[in-house]
């Protein structure tokens, strides 16, 4: 096998007009996952009756099962109960009228969720007691100290989990090429199918990734700076 430079190259620009629908499912399904994820993470901090053991039970399953089972269970299964109702209730609507990429999206989004809220929990943990304790000695409500002083605190801690999490989005966003979503991944396959040389299209999506990876590291080292900046009560 040799490798070729030139298609190396010819790839790689290919490549490059589908990073924003990578990047698209990223950032679709991590900010998704923060939301689920945090307030998972609030109903099990704070012992949320019976929505606390729903809640546990999410985080385990999800996070003991492979992120492309839940895209596979949520692309036949919303297809299924989608069609089922709109049966039911004499709907025109069927799932085959839902874009691919809606099933991308709540797939990574709930995969997102579980191991976020493990994140968000580990910074809630790390924030101290006695804070919330003081918020209500001055009158807040639980609800304004939690927004206000704790998890903004919570995040600030999690944040280098966050950046993980976000990697790890960007690299599983490879999975949606199973459901015909053509991101990186997929293209790198269809240009490499035009003459068999798959290793070379797939070196070219992998320095696309790594280039990608690096920038979200970068960016989140600036972030971090600069609450850690605040934080010691210097001007960011």
């Amino acid at each position: 096998m040799k490798l070729d430079p030139s298609f190396i190259w010819t790839a790689f620009v290919q490549i490059l007009s589908v990073i924003p629908t990578t990047l698209l499912i990223t950032a679709v399904s991590v900010v998704c996952g923060l939301v689920i994820g945090t307030a998972a993470a609030l109903i099990r901090t704070f012992r949320v009756p019976v929505l606390s053991e729903v809640a546990a039970a999410y985080v385990i399953f999800i996070r003991g099962t492979p992120m492309i089972t839940h895209l596979l269970l949520i692309y036949f299964g919303l297809s299924l109960g989608v069609d089922a109702l709109s049966k039911q209730f004499g709907w025109a609507f069927r799932s085959s009228s839902i874009p691919m990429i809606a099933f991308a999206f709540i797939a990574f989004s709930i995969t997102a969720g579980a191991y976020a809220s493990e994140v968000i929990r580990s910074g809630l943990l790390a924030v101290n007691r006695g804070q919330l304790e003081a918020a209500h000695s001055i009158g807040m409500t639980t609800g304004q100290a939690l927004r206000r002083i704790v998890v903004p605190q919570a995040f600030a801690a999690s944040l280098p989990n966050v950046s993980n999490l976000v990697v790890g989005i960007l690299h599983a966003s490879s999975l949606a090429f199973t459901v015909s979503v053509v991101e990186v991944t997929a293209k790198a396959q269809i240009v490499a199918s035009t003459n068999w040389k798959f290793f070379d299209a797939y070196l070219a999506a992998a320095l696309i990734y790594w280039g990608l990876t690096l920038l979200i590291e970068r960016a989140s080292a600036l972030v971090e700076k600069r609450i850690n900046i605040y934080y010691r009560g210097g001007v960011a």
